[in-house]
Protein backbone atom coordinates (compact mmCIF):
# COMPACT_ATOMS: atom_id res chain seq x y z
CA UNK A 1 0.00 0.00 0.00
CA UNK A 2 2.93 2.27 0.90
CA UNK A 3 3.84 2.03 -2.95
CA UNK A 4 0.68 2.87 -4.05
CA UNK A 5 0.65 5.86 -1.66
CA UNK A 6 3.94 7.12 -2.78
CA UNK A 7 2.48 7.04 -6.38
CA UNK A 8 -0.24 9.47 -5.11
CA UNK A 9 2.09 11.91 -3.70
CA UNK A 10 4.35 11.39 -6.19
CA UNK A 11 1.39 12.57 -8.94
CA UNK A 12 0.43 15.16 -6.28
CA UNK A 13 3.52 16.76 -6.33
CA UNK A 14 3.22 19.74 -8.79
CA UNK A 15 -0.13 20.96 -7.83
CA UNK A 16 1.34 20.68 -3.86
CA UNK A 17 4.23 23.02 -4.82
CA UNK A 18 1.90 25.68 -6.59
CA UNK A 19 -0.26 25.87 -3.74
CA UNK A 20 2.87 25.94 -1.33
CA UNK A 21 4.40 28.77 -3.57
CA UNK A 22 0.93 30.75 -3.85
CA UNK A 23 0.91 30.61 0.06
CA UNK A 24 4.19 32.18 0.59
CA UNK A 25 4.92 34.33 -2.40
CA UNK A 26 1.25 35.95 -2.53
CA UNK A 27 1.10 38.99 -0.21
CA UNK A 28 -2.20 39.60 0.29
CA UNK A 29 -4.05 37.33 2.56
CA UNK A 30 -7.57 37.64 1.27
CA UNK A 31 -6.24 36.96 -3.17
CA UNK A 32 -3.96 34.21 -1.21
CA UNK A 33 -6.98 32.47 0.65
CA UNK A 34 -8.83 32.76 -2.90
CA UNK A 35 -6.56 31.40 -4.33
CA UNK A 36 -6.13 28.47 -2.96
CA UNK A 37 -10.04 27.92 -2.44
CA UNK A 38 -10.26 27.93 -6.51
CA UNK A 39 -7.14 25.69 -6.92
CA UNK A 40 -8.75 23.50 -3.82
CA UNK A 41 -12.32 23.65 -5.60
CA UNK A 42 -11.11 22.50 -9.12
CA UNK A 43 -9.31 19.99 -8.14
CA UNK A 44 -12.19 18.77 -5.38
CA UNK A 45 -14.51 19.01 -8.65
CA UNK A 46 -12.46 16.97 -10.35
CA UNK A 47 -12.08 13.92 -7.96
CA UNK A 48 -16.06 13.83 -7.46
CA UNK A 49 -16.45 14.00 -11.25
CA UNK A 50 -14.21 11.04 -11.84
CA UNK A 51 -15.99 9.31 -8.83
CA UNK A 52 -19.56 9.88 -10.62
CA UNK A 53 -18.82 8.75 -13.81
CA UNK A 54 -16.26 5.49 -13.25
CA UNK A 55 -18.52 4.82 -10.06
CA UNK A 56 -15.91 4.29 -7.74
CA UNK A 57 -16.12 3.42 -4.04
CA UNK A 58 -15.05 5.66 -1.57
CA UNK A 59 -13.42 2.97 0.42
CA UNK A 60 -11.15 1.56 -1.86
CA UNK A 61 -9.51 5.26 -2.34
CA UNK A 62 -9.32 5.76 1.52
CA UNK A 63 -5.84 3.65 1.88
CA UNK A 64 -4.40 5.82 -1.02
CA UNK A 65 -4.58 9.08 0.67
CA UNK A 66 -3.26 10.85 4.09
CA UNK A 67 -6.19 11.81 5.39
CA UNK A 68 -9.19 10.22 4.98
CA UNK A 69 -11.23 12.10 6.30
CA UNK A 70 -10.44 14.73 3.86
CA UNK A 71 -11.64 12.04 1.02
CA UNK A 72 -15.28 12.51 2.33
CA UNK A 73 -15.04 16.36 2.57
CA UNK A 74 -13.91 16.59 -1.25
CA UNK A 75 -16.38 14.23 -2.40
CA UNK A 76 -19.09 16.12 -0.66
CA UNK A 77 -20.09 13.27 2.03
CA UNK A 78 -17.81 14.77 4.45
CA UNK A 79 -17.44 18.10 6.26
CA UNK A 80 -14.78 20.10 6.67
CA UNK A 81 -14.01 20.73 10.47
CA UNK A 82 -11.94 23.63 12.36
CA UNK A 83 -9.85 21.12 13.35
CA UNK A 84 -8.34 20.28 10.04
CA UNK A 85 -5.69 22.98 9.88
CA UNK A 86 -2.51 21.04 9.79
CA UNK A 87 0.91 21.17 7.98
CA UNK A 88 1.49 20.36 4.28
CA UNK A 89 5.24 18.31 4.22
CA UNK A 90 6.93 18.96 1.11
CA UNK A 91 5.83 17.04 -1.77
CA UNK A 92 8.29 13.80 -2.94
CA UNK A 93 10.46 15.00 -5.55
CA UNK A 94 11.09 12.01 -8.29
CA UNK A 95 9.02 10.35 -11.06
CA UNK A 96 6.03 8.99 -10.06
CA UNK A 97 7.06 4.72 -11.20
CA UNK A 98 6.92 3.91 -14.71
CA UNK A 99 3.95 1.10 -14.25
CA UNK A 100 1.13 2.94 -12.79
CA UNK A 101 -1.96 1.34 -11.50
CA UNK A 102 -4.16 0.15 -13.57
CA UNK A 103 -7.36 1.83 -14.68
CA UNK A 104 -10.44 0.87 -13.07
CA UNK A 105 -12.51 -1.88 -14.68
CA UNK A 106 -15.69 -1.68 -15.11
CA UNK A 107 -17.87 -4.41 -14.74
CA UNK A 108 -19.78 -4.79 -18.18
CA UNK A 109 -23.14 -6.64 -18.40
CA UNK A 110 -22.35 -9.44 -21.19
CA UNK A 111 -25.76 -9.75 -23.38
CA UNK A 112 -26.60 -12.90 -25.10
CA UNK A 113 -27.96 -13.30 -28.66
CA UNK A 114 -31.77 -12.88 -28.01
CA UNK A 115 -33.05 -14.92 -25.09
CA UNK A 116 -34.62 -12.73 -22.77
CA UNK A 117 -34.41 -15.41 -19.77
CA UNK A 118 -38.49 -16.08 -20.30
CA UNK A 119 -40.14 -18.89 -22.27
CA UNK A 120 -43.07 -17.41 -24.32
CA UNK A 121 -46.03 -16.91 -22.55
CA UNK A 122 -48.33 -18.94 -25.32
CA UNK A 123 -46.14 -20.47 -27.53
CA UNK A 124 -46.79 -21.07 -31.11
CA UNK A 125 -47.81 -23.63 -32.95
CA UNK A 126 -47.36 -24.21 -36.93
CA UNK A 127 -50.59 -24.91 -38.76
CA UNK A 128 -50.31 -26.64 -41.48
Amino acid sequence: MKTHRRTVALLAGPALRTAREVYTTVPSDTVRVAALVEIAAGAAALARTLVKLRHLDPDLIAPHVSYPEDLRAVLGRGRWLPTMIRSVPEPPEGEPPAILPARSVRRRVQRRGHSSGQGALFPLREVS
